[in-house]
């Protein structure tokens, strides 16, 4: 029995589509909105997915972004809106949308459009789609990355990009690469000895050097006879090396030749350190995958456990957060992965204490934080006013029904007595 997930924000269209669905022999689940959507979704993939565009909290086409982003979307997704425009259509379709269906839906279109998706869809016995570079984040030195990236993508030059191992290198070079043509990647053997065969490389190819630093000079010389004319006939080249590449040609220790041939244009790839602001994001995004994939339980991290992973130095990058990740998701006693799990991963001791900062908690979210500010500032005037509440009021210069109902928000209970 195929699963269909009805994400809208409306009762009654949700409640009009799991009838007819049901009636059509579909077992149905309701969401309405994006976080329970996201819920549903990692519980369990359905089969179909009917997204409303307009919702209160995250909008349809962000969902279906998010998803994409993630490799989370591998089910059919047919969209609906009643305000839709062609732009929005065309845009949906775009990033992944089977299907807009505008309300009111005719029920004939309905049904039509939903075993059509059915019968397109297949169950994830394939792996996810590859990660998008995307998965890098987005702060200021990713952001400057993916713009000149963009800049050089239609070139047809050869591009170094400079980059401690694991630090999403590869990602970078597979967004150089042209859809639907030969991608390469070098095998150590190749071009050692001088003689040895050289794979056939068209014009339309992508070939893919990987740390280029660490080839022996045989290797280079090899290398070198054989790049130039690729490079002339087209072949788009990306090659990847330490940092420091260019000191060591300086002292002789790089093919200079090789090296001015790799490096008609160079990119700096900013390790993950550099970024850590990155890391609550990505790490939430490679669990997703992992889930996704059945790599691991369905498991998800505290903001604790996030924090852990942020404040880490991370040596190796992309690649190291990638196993840790599978590792604490693996060894976590129940569905949240906490900080004791993240820090017995590394290797790390988690403090017994959260931080403190005039003895409030600040090791979690900023609404929690707020909350035992405003939970503090109230007691200490209702102490120093005795318990008067038209004084707490004017002191703190709120009306006292709002007052009181600030009170019942954050839990604090008044003395019996009070003066009015």
């Amino acid at each position: 029995m195929s699963q269909i997930l009805v994400v809208d924000d409306e009762v009654g269209i949700r409640e009009l589509l799991s009838e007819i669905l049901s009636d059509e022999g579909y077992q149905v689940r309701l969401a309405q909105n994006a976080e329970e959507a996201r819920l549903q979704r990692t519980r369990a993939r359905p089969d179909l997915v009917l997204l409303d565009i307009w919702m209160p909290d995250t909008d349809g086409i962000t969902l279906l972004k998010e998803w994409a982003t993630k490799g989370q979307l591998t089910m059919p997704v047919v969209m609906m809106s009643g305000h839709g425009t062609i732009e929005t259509a065309v845009e949906a379709t775009r990033i992944g949308a089977y299907a807009f269906l505008e309300k009111p839906i005719a029920l004939q279109k309905l049904l039509s459009t939903v075993d059509k998706a059915l019968a397109q869809a297949t169950r994830p016995v394939e792996s996810p789609p590859p990660y998008s570079l995307a998965v890098l984040g987005g702060a200021p030195p990713v952001a400057e990355l993916k713009q000149r990236l963009e800049r050089v993508r239609d070139l047809r030059v050869p591009v170094l990009l400079l980059a401690e191992p694991g630090s999403g290198e590869e990602l970078c070079a597979r967004f150089l690469h042209r859809m639907n043509t030969p991608w390469i990647a070098a095998e150590d053997r190749v071009g050692v000895p001088e003689g040895s065969a050289l794979p056939v490389i068209g014009p339309d190819a992508t070939l893919f050097l990987r740390q280029v630093d660490q080839w022996t000079p045989d290797r280079q010389r090899a290398w070198f006879a054989r790049l130039g004319p690729l490079a002339k006939s087209g072949t788009r080249i990306v090659a990847t090396a330490q940092p420091d590449l260019a000191e060591r040609v300086a002292q002789g220790g790089f093919d200079a030749r090789l090296y001015s041939l790799l490096s008609n244009v160079t990119l700096r790839v900013p390790p993950l350190r550099e970024h850590a602001d990155d890391v609550p994001e990505i790490a939430t995004t490679l669990l997703a995958r992992m889930v996704e994939a059945r790599e691991v339980p369905v498991r998800s991290f505290t903001t604790s456990a996030l924090n852990v992973l942020r404040l880490h130095s991370w040596p190796g990058n992309l690649s190291q957060l990638e196993a840790v990740v599978k590792s604490a998701a693996l060894v976590a006693g129940g569905n949240d992965i906490g900080p004791s799990d993240v820090a017995s991963v590394l290797g790390e001791q988690v403090q017994a204490n959260p931080p403190m900062l005039g003895g409030l908690p600040i090791d979690g979210e900023l609404r929690e934080a707020r909350d035992a500010f405003e939970r503090a500032y109230f007691d200490y005037h209702i102490a120093r006013e005795g318990g008067n509440m038209s004084r707490v009021a004017e002191r703190v210069g709120l009306e006292r029904t709002h007052l009181y109902r600030k009170l019942k928000q954050l839990g604090i209970v008044l003395p019996r007595r009070q003066d009015s």
